[in-house]
């Protein structure tokens, strides 16, 4: 069956010669995986560009129940990012956001509006008058909304967080940072010391190791910490 659909890219590996076999978060569909032939040739008809982490695309794609890997009927670009690929920052931001999705999503996962806020949240990446260096950590924060498993104060958050360690922490700068970006989300364009902000991003990493039972490395993290500084 033919659905048409909207999406954003999250990854994609190599496959054959010229293949890809790409992972796209759509809307109505969920996260799916489809197979792109022959598009690393010289005489593609479809650019590789289309299937970079967190295009956003509008696709007609074949939708087989139990199949694994589906293709793509037709697909062309649904924004065209304006910063993103051409800023190295929010390149950078742009794969640690990639790997987060990758890592958060399961194949067939379904929610619109974790997709809208996606959405809106790549563009703001794109924006020119974003705070960047709090971009990582309220994307964490925000993300984890969304997938259901955010507590409901920064306060909370600790005493979650409190499990993991054998002695008491103070986390008072961490907790009035986490508090500020709660309220002003994307928006908060306070001055933060690095540290901080570096602390933060540890602790969110950890919070959704433990809630996603992830244990791999996050492998985009070492340069966004260096960006952080």
């Amino acid at each position: 069956m033919l659905t048409k659909t909207q999406g954003i890219v999250v990854s994609y590996i190599r496959y054959k010669d010229t293949s890809i076999i790409v992972r796209i978060f759509t809307r109505e569909l969920g996260l799916k995986s489809y197979i792109v032939n022959g598009v690393r040739s010289s005489n593609a008809r479809t650019k590789m560009g289309f299937y970079q982490p967190l295009t956003f695309l509008d696709l007609v794609v074949y939708d087989k129940e139990n199949v694994s890997l589906n293709r793509i009927a037709e697909v062309r670009l649904g924004k065209a990012y304006q910063r993103i690929p051409f800023d190295f920052m929010r390149s950078g931001i742009a794969m640690f956001v990639s790997e987060v999705l990758s890592k958060s999503i399961y194949d067939g996962y379904q929610n619109e509006e974790l997709f809208d806020y996606l959405d809106l949240a790549i563009c703001r990446l794109d924006a020119e008058n974003t705070v960047l260096s709090h971009y990582p950590v309220t994307f964490l924060w925000e993300t984890a909304r969304y997938l259901g498993f955010a507590p409901d104060d920064a306060l909370g958050f600790f005493e979650e967080l409190q499990e993991n360690f054998t002695k008491q922490m103070d986390w008072q700068p961490e907790v009035a940072y986490l508090e500020g970006l709660m309220e002003a989300s994307f928006a908060y364009a306070e001055k933060t010391p690095g540290l901080i902000r570096r602390n933060l991003l540890d602790h969110l990493l950890l919070f959704y190791a433990k809630h996603l039972d992830q244990t791999s490395e996050w492998k985009s993290v070492k340069v966004l910490r260096q960006m952080m500084s």
